[in-house]
Formats: C-alpha cells, sequence, structure tokens
C-alpha cells in the first residue's frame, strides 16, 4: 500500500482553501465502517439548509485507502472523505491533501476537539485531517464471573497486578472460565488494545512524527512479559494465539472470560446483542497506575485543489454541532467534541462517557508507513508480538531488538 501512496509523488504544499461562493455540492466518500451513521448525518446536514448538499459514497473499508489513492492520482478524488485516522499522515506527506489548518483554527471549537485526531492529523506543523468519527480503547470485566470469583463486580483492575490477581481469581472458578483474552495473532487488534499499556507506562512506540522507532525500552519489554506471564499461567484461553480478530468481540461476549481489551464499540454491541451480561468499563492502565488509550475513528480530510470550500465548511459545522454529535453518539460513534459530549451522550449508556474520558487520555500512532510497521500480516510488530507472547521469557529481549532494527529499516527506506 505504500507504493500507492508515495508512487504519487511531491510533498503536500500547505494551501488555503480555495473560496467559493453559492450553493455547492460536494462528493464524499465514508468507509463502510461509517455506514451506520454517515449515511444519517449526510442526510440530517442536507435537510438542515437548502444551500449546500453532500454527495455520499460508501465504499468498503478494506478497498477505501487504495482506491482514494487512485482516484487522487487519476484527478477524480472526491472532495472530501472520512478516512481512517492512521492513514492522514501519509496522504498528508504524499500531497495528495489540502492544508486546513487556516479553516481548522477559525472553528471557535477547535480547543475542544479531540485532540489525538488533532495530532495525527498535522504534517510537518500544518493541519491536513480533523476528528470526525471516534472509537477508543478501554478495559472490560464481566461482574457475574467477578462476584463468583469473590471480586467486587463494581471495581474494574487498575495495574497490571490486579488484572493479573484478578484474572487468577475467575481462571480458578474453573470449567471453560478464563480470566483474560486477546487476539494474540492480529497486529491491529494489538496496536488498539496493548500499545495503551505500554502509553500508560511512560513508553512509547515511535517518535519524532513516525520517524523514530522507539521499540526498545523497558516498558515494552515489561508489557511483553505480563501479556507472557498470563498466557504461561493458562490464564488466557490456548485460542488466543491464533486470533487473528475473529474472536475479538465473541469472546468476551460469551460471558466465560473475566477481562479483556476493547473497544467503545464493544458496548453498544454488547447491550444490543447480550443484554444480559452483566459488564464494567474501565480505563487501559499503566503497571503501576496511570491509563491510555488508543484514539481511533476516522478524520475528516480534504482532496487537494478542491474548490467546495463553502459547503464542506457548512458539513463540519454542522457535524460539530450539538445536532450532529447527538446523532453520531446515537448512531456508533464517540463525540469529538469534548464541550458537548455530556450533552451528546445525555440518555445513552453512561459507560460512554467513560469510553470518552478514556480517548482524551490517549494517543494515536504517527506513522507514515503504518501498514508495513503495524498491519501488515509478517511485520516486525505482529512478528515481534508472536513471538513474546507465546514464547519464553528468553524471547522477549531478541524480540524487542529485531523489531526495533526491522521498524527503523523501513521508517529509514520509505520514499
Amino acid at each position: 500500500m505504500r507504493n500507492w501512496l508515495f508512487g504519487l509523488g511531491g510533498l503536500a504544499v500547505a494551501l488555503a482553501l480555495p473560496a467559493s461562493a453559492g450553493a455547492e455540492t460536494f462528493s464524499l466518500w465514508v468507509r463502510s465502517d461509517g455506514s451506520t451513521f454517515m449515511p444519517k448525518l449526510v442526510d440530517a446536514f442536507n435537510k438542515s439548509q437548502n444551500e449546500h448538499k453532500a454527495e455520499l459514497q460508501i465504499v468498503p473499508v478494506n478497498e477505501l485507502v487504495q482506491k482514494y489513492a487512485v482516484a487522487a492520482a487519476g484527478g477524480t478524488a472526491p472532495d472530501a472523505l472520512s478516512l481512517d485516522l492512521i492513514y492522514t499522515p501519509a496522504f498528508a506527506s504524499a500531497g495528495q491533501l489540502e492544508d486546513i489548518t487556516d479553516l481548522a483554527q477559525s472553528l471557535p471549537y477547535f480547543s475542544q476537539l479531540s485532540k489525538p485526531h488533532v495530532a495525527v492529523g498535522t504534517w510537518q506543523g500544518r493541519i491536513y485531517g480533523l476528528p470526525f468519527s471516534a472509537d477508543a480503547s478501554v478495559l472490560i470485566w464481566n461482574k457475574k464471573l467477578f462476584r463468583e470469583a469473590g471480586l467486587d463486580p463494581e471495581k474494574g483492575p487498575t495495574t497490571w497486578a490486579e488484572i493479573r490477581t484478578d484474572a487468577e481469581k475467575v481462571t480458578a472458578l474453573g470449567g471453560e472460565r478464563k480470566g483474560f483474552y486477546f487476539s494474540g495473532n492480529c497486529g491491529g487488534c494489538n496496536i488498539f488494545t496493548f500499545t495503551p499499556l505500554i502509553w500508560a507506562s511512560g513508553g512509547d512506540i515511535f517518535a519524532d512524527e513516525g520517524k523514530r522507532a522507539t521499540l526498545d525500552t523497558p516498558q515494552t519489554r515489561e508489557a511483553l512479559d505480563f501479556y507472557q506471564g498470563m498466557v504461561r499461567d493458562g490464564l488466557v484461553p490456548a485460542g488466543s494465539q491464533t486470533d487473528t480478530g475473529a474472536n475479538f468481540f465473541a469472546a468476551f461476549a460469551s460471558g466465560n472470560i473475566g477481562i479483556t481489551p476493547s473497544g467503545s464499540f464493544a458496548i453498544g454491541a454488547l447491550n444490543q446483542q447480550y443484554p444480559d451480561l452483566e459488564y464494567g468499563v474501565t480505563y487501559l492502565p499503566g503497571k503501576d497506575g496511570g491509563v491510555s488509550s488508543f484514539a481511533g475513528g476516522d478524520n475528516f480530510v480534504v482532496s487537494k485543489g478542491t474548490q467546495k470550500k463553502a459547503g464542506i465548511k457548512a458539513f463540519l459545522d454542522y457535524a460539530y454541532s450539538l445536532d450532529g454529535q447527538t446523532l453520531l453518539a446515537r448512531n456508533g460513534s464517540l463525540p469529538v467534541r469534548a464541550d458537548v459530549a455530556t450533552q451528546a451522550l445525555a440518555g445513552l449508556d453512561a459507560r460512554y462517557l467513560t469510553a470518552v474520558q478514556a480517548m482524551a487520555k490517549g494517543k494515536t500512532p504517527y506513522s507514515t508507513v503504518f501498514n508495513d510497521l503495524i498491519n501488515s500480516a509478517n511485520g516486525p510488530w505482529i512478528t515481534m508480538l508472536n513471538r513474546a507472547f507465546f514464547g519464553s521469557p528468553a524471547d522477549i529481549e531478541p524480540a524487542v531488538r529485531e523489531a526495533q532494527d526491522a521498524m527503523q529499516t523501513i521508517i529509514d527506506t520509505a520514499p
């Protein structure tokens, strides 16, 4: 995928959105992950006024990045799109996105927008992506199993040691019940739920706007050792090792898992599909406390050269309004504007507010070659995790060092 992005050539040029006047109809793409909320938002926007209109196209999630790269190269890109936020640096650095710094900073609520989204939407000091939809990684626990294990069902773990102790007690219940679960062979799942353990402990995996890999730290080694210890001592089901993400949600939903890292999307899914499952939501903790989260979702980006400034600005204003944020919150996205989040979530499950608070304490990895480093089935991230999670204590050191070297090589040789 890197070849698609960087074969397009050129560096991003800082341009203000061109001026335009009168009614505008602009084209807008969204990946299919947003098919629940985006059609409703577009319909509400189009009905909210008689001037500007958005024309929506939903693109299969696995096709959007390549489809957009080809369209941008051929001059047929949509005016704007809701883009998986991790790809914002790649498209910005390839010169395919409009510099929307002036537009962003003109918004009176700009300082209230999700900071992790804005950070990953910034390239060389200029803004190319603004927060649009959001998901956050959290820790969830089964209250019924906690109660049966003699634990306080209303208190989730706040340190790694507490996770370990609680998992041991749930596992001791026997049968199919296990204390902890994670999708061990899923790079994307673990960047979402495992990396926050490192962040909350004071470490990181990238630095200098993704130009430097920083896996080779005590925090990474300790987090790997933490997971490995739970696997080795039977607190995690054996199926975790081969799970490529198929059971990321389903394992906990079975009712046999005590604790699992997950995403805020699980709140709605559990409530709708498993209404009898008692569960709590808390933050992903650091080794000795502290919290973090992967701030996921989409950034709103504008294709370079678009002439539809007024229509796009009007759509963003609507999406960021209380009505827009409320509509998003009721259809699968966390609010991305902090000052109206509580109002937007009014009447919904209170656990969503915990997820919003988690996102505010979180981060998003910044890299122009995220696919090669993290998502690749044979990349350095998943290779390190597989070896460390399911190996012996002696495997952690070489796994970290080899992943560090492989990541830095990929970064240094990227176009």
